[in-house]
């Protein structure tokens, strides 16, 4: 009997394991298209067809039918708070209460493996920055009363916020967001909840190609940048560590949490930079290298958990190369290999 139960235990270790930490590399399914295949469709060909692949999602709102067809499936969901309900959850904890019974508790019944709860997305800097905090506090007690410890609310921000970021390890928040930024991550850091960050070496390149080298973008290059005794062979670790010492710089300690929610490389839209062959080679090697090393020159320890961006082409964003970061055709064949 005993050893019965050590083996069912053991099993649930390991599914919960292998679900969350699959290869550590997920998707992120925005809907901003008018040719789109159907929520239903989409998990059903994840699940079907990527499972051991592809087991991480991330949703931007708390739409009803995606929520449904994640129902009972494998997938580890992190799921948005959208910008124009952070007021309503942040006005008070009965409101926050209502948005998590009707979106989580709800569905967490139905078998959605929900892991990060994420307030807005690259709302800071913005009219809604200092609404993100509380919308945060709330949010968390919602989830704790509701007994779930497995659920981690955050907020997501792009490389914006901040004011210095070379070399990495002066990385430090922008002036006009550093008291925002600041308030947040020591927030962040008394929960125990990761900083989900939008990561993209492709705008950095594109605005300053004369300083950044082609192939230290996209994770060809073989010469190292050298910040202290840490050598950087690419522009993604390098923009994960200047946030990693942004945060460290707030808290005074190293043992910060960060997730890389948005990353990926465009296939069209601007001349000499956005084509295939380039986002083949940028997200292939990105999941490589988040499922191989894991890490950064500065946090051994972060095991990289990164989403590309995106699932599909999204025709209604602007401007042009926003349409087009999709990893698969809305008929579900992929651009370029990747997912295989």
């Amino acid at each position: 009997m005993a050893s019965a139960i050590w083996f069912v235990l053991l099993t649930i270790v390991v599914f919960h394991l292998s679900a969350v930490f699959s290869g550590d590399v997920g998707i992120n399914y925005g809907r901003e298209g008018d040719n789109l295949p159907s929520p239903k469709q989409v998990i059903d060909f994840l699940t079907k067809n990527f499972s051991n692949k592809i087991g991480l999602i991330r949703i931007y709102d708390a739409n009803i039918e995606i929520l449904e067809a994640l129902s009972g499936t494998n997938l580890v969901v992190t799921i948005g708070v959208p910008n124009e309900a952070i007021n309503y959850v942040a006005s008070s904890q009965d409101a926050a209460d209502k948005w998590v019974q009707d979106h989580i508790i709800t569905y967490v019944r139905k078998g959605v493996r929900f892991r990060y709860l994420c307030v807005g997305n690259e709302v800071i800097p913005g009219i809604l920055a200092t609404c993100v905090e509380p919308a945060i506090m709330n949010l968390h007690n919602s989830v704790r009363k509701a007994g779930y410890d497995f659920i981690f609310v955050t907020t997501a921000v792009a490389a914006n916020v901040l004011g210095t970021s070379y070399p990495p390890s002066q990385g430090q928040f922008a002036p006009d967001v550093a008291d925002v930024m600041s308030s947040i991550t020591h927030c962040l850091y008394s929960l125990g909840s990761p900083l989900l960050i939008n990561v993209y070496p492709y705008y950095a390149l594109v605005e300053d190609p004369v300083h950044i080298p082609f192939e230290y973008a996209l994770f060809t290059s073989r010469t190292p940048i050298r910040d202290g005794h840490l050598e950087y062979y690419n522009l993604f670790d390098a923009m994960v560590d200047a946030f990693v010492a942004a945060m460290v710089r707030v808290v005074q300690r190293e043992d910060v949490k960060l997730v890389v929610s948005e990353t990926g490389w465009p296939t069209d839209g601007r001349i000499g930079y956005a084509i295939t062959d380039y986002a083949r080679t940028y997200n292939n090697k990105l999941r490589e290298h988040a499922i191989v090393s894991g890490r950064t020159p500065r946090k051994a320890d972060i095991n990289l958990e990164v989403y590309i961006f995106a699932m599909f082409n999204e025709d209604l964003k602007t401007p042009e190369e926003e349409k087009n970061f999709g990893t698969f055709y809305p008929n579900f064949t992929e651009k370029y290999p990747l997912w295989r």
